[in-house]
């Protein structure tokens, strides 16, 4: 359900999971995938190559993919013409912020990104939906889009800038991406962040304090299920506790051919207003 919704947003994180030697735990990756009906989708690679994003979505997606700058992604979007590849403000904000200290005209961009935003929630405020909010769009953020494109092109004209110069990088990273930092522009449904799939991945983070790692691969691949589940119910407004006591006694009785009525999204439609209770509650 996730794969086949119209906008899919994608990112990846670190955990350790399987032993790589003495002492040493292997480097791994859990990629959320963030779909439009506020489910949350964990799965794992042991790595962070390419190749994950292939056999994650390969005939399974088309629509607009929304990531950060991770070159994978663009790289997969390029030769997939069902694609459209869109980028995250927030993350190109953040090459900014690192140029704080060394160039004053790094807060110029931040203070028009904030202007950028301020006008996104002034959109967001007003409930638009479909055409009427990509009108707004087109009416409040375009002109500021392309304001910041001219402002980024006038400051790669300054020779004072070396090539490691932070704001230099801020201001490549922006060329590079200036057709997928639009795509909002055209697609209404499009957040203009990936805000949302960072606050859904966060105890994932979170488990690198607490719990630290995963011992095996194969552990890594439960706690997704577990991750995917616990914050999909978290984004419906479901309590965990009272959706997998009903669940782990409905499971054994429900017809496999049905299961997807138990994933939170249609569990909180068929059974919310009567879960089935544990014995052992008081």
């Amino acid at each position: 359900h996730v794969l086949s919704g119209g906008v899919l947003a994608m990112d990846e994180t670190p955990i350790k999971a399987g032993r790589k030697g003495p002492g040493k735990m292997h480097q791994g990756y859990f990629w959320p995938l963030y779909g439009e009906s506020d489910e949350i989708c964990f799965t794992f690679s042991p790595s962070r190559g390419g190749a994950h994003i292939e056999r994650t979505l390969a005939g399974r997606f088309h629509g607009v993919l929304l990531t950060d700058g991770y070159a994978a992604y663009e790289r997969y979007a390029a030769g997939q013409p069902q694609i459209i590849h869109a980028q995250c403000w927030s993350h190109m904000r953040r090459q900014f912020e690192r140029a704080l200290d060394s160039d004053p005209a790094a807060r110029e961009a931040l203070e028009q990104i904030a202007a950028l935003y301020d006008r996104e929630q002034s959109i967001r405020a007003r409930g638009l939906h479909g055409e009427d909010k990509r009108q707004a769009r087109q009416e409040q953020c375009a002109a500021l889009v392309r304001d910041f494109w001219q402002w980024c092109d006038a400051q790669l004209q300054r020779m004072d800038l070396e090539p490691r110069h932070p704001l230099l990088k801020a201001l490549g990273y922006v060329r590079e991406r200036q057709s997928a930092l639009a795509v909002f522009l055209e697609h209404p449904d499009v957040p203009i962040d990936t805000n949302h799939l960072e606050r859904g991945l966060r105890p994932i983070p979170m488990g690198r304090r607490n719990w630290l790692f995963c011992w095996s691969e194969v552990g890594a691949e439960h706690v997704a299920t577990i991750q995917t589940l616990l914050v999909t119910c978290r984004l419906q407004g479901v309590d965990p506790t009272t959706y997998l006591i009903d669940v782990l006694q409905r499971v054994g009785m429900h017809p496999a051919a049905r299961v997807e009525e138990l994933t939170p999204r249609c569990w909180k439609t068929r059974f919310a207003d009567a879960p089935l209770r544990s014995d052992v509650e008081p």
